[in-house]
């Protein structure tokens, strides 16, 4: 019978689930191998041909993996929390969890046609209850742990505590806020609780704090720097804001060191890696103190010495301005200071003079997101407040101004401006008329000169004559002497802001009491999301989990299943008496559940722990890692953090989850175009002209949905039927064919040009489309999508199939002994194969496997013993007909999956013969395949009693038979 792939792959799709193939230990023998997708989120649009490149990459190596003898994790999940079924819920009311779960359904009817080898019984969500639960209990070790630099690790809040109680705060070294208190251990305890609170939360890894972000009012929600485009959000494209607000952040920055130096212990693209330590950013500089100035509008005799603001404010408590520079060798050459808009200070060293302009400035400046500010180094704008400070080394007064450039979270929020040694700064000061001050005495230079360069410095007494390293260590120094400075060591990476003013989330286990938060006890976990009415913040401008009725936090009462009536958020049903709270009304970010996920997978049904000791013991970290590079400084980043405080507490045994990753390209769309005609007056009209004839015509070019299309051909009909406004189009055909235009762009339902897999396996097969897409170029390449090709991959793997049955399709294999030719080509694919998969090169298999196929097919090869081997190599890359096949050669039932990989043997790649070219007179004519170990009389005669070579010499007896063993024979007659 004909290649019948559609009963084929639904057959043993079939037998896959029904007999766990794919299902992995967590105790054996075998060596392990774990293989991670990045999860999806399941949108409602379902997979396009783009979204299985890496998952097809991902099955392969894992199915080869198995055939290589190792026990393969290879899961699956959804990463299920997400803006988008929020949105369809506030447009719809329907429940986010419904449009979740239909998603989710779409997405596994997808998944399990192309194939895959998941381990579905590990399948996780994150907004599962039994998930996140478990997200929810991570984020409690974070609250309860403080990062120790001395022992550079996070350990327990209460050794923190142990400490103040014995010794106070002296002796302290720890990544926290700023302004932390300095007591004894009695001072301590004669704090409140809720002082003692107040205290704790300026330690912890995760914290309240008033922070600046992303707000957008259209959503009701903070928005990541990711979901900002040009100011509005990337989803609906409502305006978006620069906002101060409560939110709740997780303290990565006291991983920064760490996270740096762990690159250069992982395989990870270097692209990928640069991404991070650029956004790590670590800074080796100094912290400078700039007092500020008298304000001009009072005389020295008025409150002498007293620090007050322009406006009449007592600045006693910030009688300075900090900044950060790496390059606080050009000090001398400061003249100006520039804060961020959304700097503490501001609005006290604004005047009454410069109010209108600074408030202006500050409005303009809350409609660009972070993003925005930074990428954008053309613009020159900026503000003037009004107010001076004082350069520590030389007096001088330096005006302060505020710029969106700077940035409140990157360091101070503040940066000395040096004119004559930055770009930036030196465009500032020309637009803004600001003095530009040399700092360095180099002749034939321009002002805004690298003071690197050579050249010393010419602005103070204790600098002159001193090159860049001794002038930085003077100044330093200096300011060290002064106590207005000092070495520091600066990370541009921030603290991660942790909250979402969403519903569909990770609800945050805390409650509230006197203000401060306090988490949830551990057996009340999962903290679930209540109903509410609607999905939209609450008239008073909370966030929608403030609509849930009765939904409080009640410590005292029992919450153990049997003890008492309670709802499963903790809310009373039969109204237990006990003080209650409120509790967060923010959820977890999208990025909370896929910070761990991957540990959940070793264990994914255990209600006691994320994962037992003994599975995370076995199964260590993930082996290989493949998704999108779109993720660096998202997800990625993340995880890692987690995964080294997860590591810090004892509950993981590696420092870095990932050992290897990969990011496989993107599949861009292929548009096709048709070109309307446009009349004389300039409007268009339903006529459409063939490609190749538009030269001479006034036309106007129109996306068209690529599956009416095939071959670039437009199908007529099917274009008429596209659009009820075309069902009247008329044509200017070439040849009698409307060929469309083609170009490579995003994929998108926008530009009609999704491919659906659906459409392609119905017609090809599911080992056509895997094998097709593997074959479209490098794995890590982004490449067009051309269905024109899909048709070729399927013709070879009816071919394959051909090798197996006769001319009428009988199964007919025979057990003869191969030949060395057959061998030959058998084990160069088997070593081509492994070779290519272990360096993830795809493509160049698929195109090896065609030549295999095309030999074997000219040797007119059916051996089993051929055949056998070629099924196996062959399975990772189409599993479907080699299981067949592996059946109908007689293989015990059960899957491919449970063979061997065939073992290479170089020895039948060994040349022993030579096909010797024979000429006649100089002109080849035949070719005579010879041992490479016959002498030259032996290979002379052989060459004269072989039948082609007796028909060209045709009775006549050669003058001279010349023989270059090896190389040629050249006869003359």
């Amino acid at each position: 019978m004909d290649y019948q792939f559609k009963d084929i792959e639904q057959k043993w799709q079939q037998f896959w689930a029904d007999h766990k193939t794919f299902r992995a230990e967590n105790t054996t023998s075998k060596p392990k191998y774990y293989v991670l997708d990045m999860f999806p989120y399941p949108s409602g649009a379902g997979l396009h041909v783009g979204h299985p490149l890496g998952y097809i990459a991902s099955d392969i190596f894992a199915r080869y993996k198995r055939l290589k003898g190792f026990n393969v994790l290879h899961p699956m999940g959804y990463d299920s929390f997400g803006l988008p079924a929020e949105q369809y819920a506030i447009q719809t009311g329907q429940h986010p969890l419904l449009t979740t779960e239909a998603n989710i359904a779409t997405y596994r009817r997808q998944l399990d046609q192309i194939g895959f080898s998941f381990d579905w019984d590990r399948e996780v969500r994150t907004s599962s209850p039994d998930y996140y639960k478990w997200t929810q209990w991570i984020f409690i070790q974070l609250f309860n742990s403080w990062y120790n630099k001395d022992a550079d690790k996070a350990e327990s809040i209460a050794k923190l505590v142990e400490h103040f109680e014995s010794k106070g705060s002296a002796g302290i070294n720890a990544v926290c806020d700023e302004e932390i208190l300095s007591f004894t251990a009695t001072e301590w305890k004669d704090m409140t609780e809720q002082q003692q609170q107040a205290e704790l939360l300026k330690y912890r890894l995760t914290y309240l704090r008033e922070s600046t972000v992303n707000w957008c009012a259209a959503l009701g929600t903070v928005l990541a720097n990711d979901e900002v485009k040009d100011g509005f959000s990337e989803r609906g494209g409502y305006p978006v804001e620069q906002k101060k607000m409560m939110q709740w952040s997780m303290r990565i920055t006291a991983y920064a060191q760490r996270l740096l130096e762990g690159l250069d212990t992982i395989d990870w693209p270097e692209p990928l890696k640069e991404m991070q330590r650029n956004w790590i950013g670590k800074s080796v500089g100094a912290s400078v103190r700039f007092p500020l100035s008298l304000s001009p509008t009072l005389s020295e005799g008025e409150g002498a010495g007293k620090k007050v603001s322009p406006i009449g404010g007592d600045l006693e408590g910030a009688s300075y301005i900090e900044v950060f520079t790496t390059r606080v060798d050009t000090i001398f050459g400061v003249s100006f200071l520039v804060i961020a808009p959304e700097h503490e200070l501001v609005a006290e060293l604004t005047t009454p003079a410069q109010k209108a302009d600074i408030d202006a400035y500050i409005a303009q400046t809350k409609k660009k997101s972070e993003l925005d500010r930074m990428a954008d180094t053309k613009t020159v704008s900026g503000a003037f407040t009004g107010s001076y400070v004082t350069n520590p080394l030389n007096g001088d007064k330096i005006p302060v101004w505020i710029a969106d450039y700077v940035l409140a979270g990157y360091g101070t929020g503040a940066v000395m401006a040096v004119p004559s040694g930055d770009q930036r700064d030196y465009l500032f000061a020309k637009h803004f008329n600001l003095p530009i001050i040399p700092i360095i005495d180099i002749q034939n230079i321009e002002v805004e000169a690298d003071p690197t360069k050579e050249g010393k410095y010419i602005n103070s007494d204790f600098m002159n004559g001193l090159g860049y390293k001794e002038g930085t260590a003077a100044v330093v120094a200096k300011l060290e002497e002064l106590g207005l400075g000092k070495a520091k060591v600066n990370f541009r990476m921030r603290d991660a802001i942790f909250g979402r003013q969403r519903y569909w989330g990770e609800p945050v286990p805390v409650y509230f009491k006197g203000g401060l938060p306090y988490l949830i006890d551990e057996q009340h976990l999962p903290l679930l999301l209540p109903e509410i009415d609607k999905y939209l913040p609450t008239e008073s401008g909370e966030p929608p989990l403030g609509r849930a009725t009765d939904w409080k936090y009640k410590p005292n009462q029992p919450h153990k299943e049997g003890e008492a009536k309670v709802s499963p958020t903790g809310g009373d049903l039969e109204g237990a008496k006990g003080a209650s709270y409120e509790y967060e009304l923010s959820t977890m970010p999208g990025w909370a559940g896929s910070s761990w996920y991957w540990y959940r997978y070793m264990d994914a049904h255990n209600d006691q722990e994320f994962a037992s000791r003994e599975a995370i013991e076995y199964w260590r970290d993930v082996d290989l890692y493949i998704g999108g590079s779109e993720h660096a400084t998202g997800h990625l980043l993340y995880s890692r953090f987690w995964n080294k405080f997860l590591k810090d507490i004892g509950k993981v045994v590696e420092e870095e989850p990932f050992k290897k990753l990969i990011n496989q390209g993107m599949i861009q769309g292929r548009s096709n175009f048709v070109y309307r005609l446009i009349d004389e007056e300039g409007r268009g009209t339903n006529t459409f002209v063939s490609h190749g004839l538009i030269k001479d015509h006034k036309i106007s070019p129109l996306h068209v949905d690529v599956n009416i299309v095939d071959n670039e051909v437009l199908n007529l009909n099917k274009f008429k039927a596209w659009r009820e406004d075309f069902a009247d189009a008329e044509f200017v055909l070439e040849n009698g064919k409307y060929i469309c235009g083609v170009e490579v762009e995003k994929m998108s339902k926008s530009k009609f040009n999704v491919v659906n897999p659906d459409d392609l396996i119905a017609r090809y097969g599911a080992d056509t489309l895997r094998m097709y897409e593997m074959f479209l170029g490098p794995l890590e390449q982004s490449k067009p999508w051309n269905t024109n090709g899909i048709e070729g991959v399927f013709k070879f793997l009816r071919k394959f199939w051909r090798l197996f049955h006769d001319a009428e399709w009988n199964f007919n294999v025979s057990n003869e002994a191969p030949t060395k030719a057959e061998l030959k080509s058998l084990h160069k694919i088997i070593r081509k194969v492994e070779e290519d998969i272990e360096r993830f090169s795809f493509n160049t298999s698929v195109s090896s496997f065609m030549i295999a196929v095309n030999e074997l097919t000219d040797l007119k090869c059916n051996k089993r013993a051929i055949l056998h081997d070629l099924v196996i190599v062959l399975a990772p890359y189409a599993p479907h007909i080699c299981e067949e096949l592996w059946v109908l050669l007689g293989n015990p039932a059960g899957s491919i999956s449970t063979a061997a990989y065939p073992k290479f043997n170089p020895a039948y790649l060994v040349e022993d013969e030579f096909s010797y070219p024979v000429s006649f007179n100089g002109k080849m004519k035949t070719n005579v395949s010879l041992s490479l170990t016959m002498e030259a009389a032996d290979i002379e005669a052989a060459i004269l009693a072989n039948t082609d070579v007796q028909k060209y010499l045709d009775g006549k007896t050669p003058k001279k038979v010349i023989v270059v063993k090896g190389r040629i024979v050249n006869i003359v007659i």
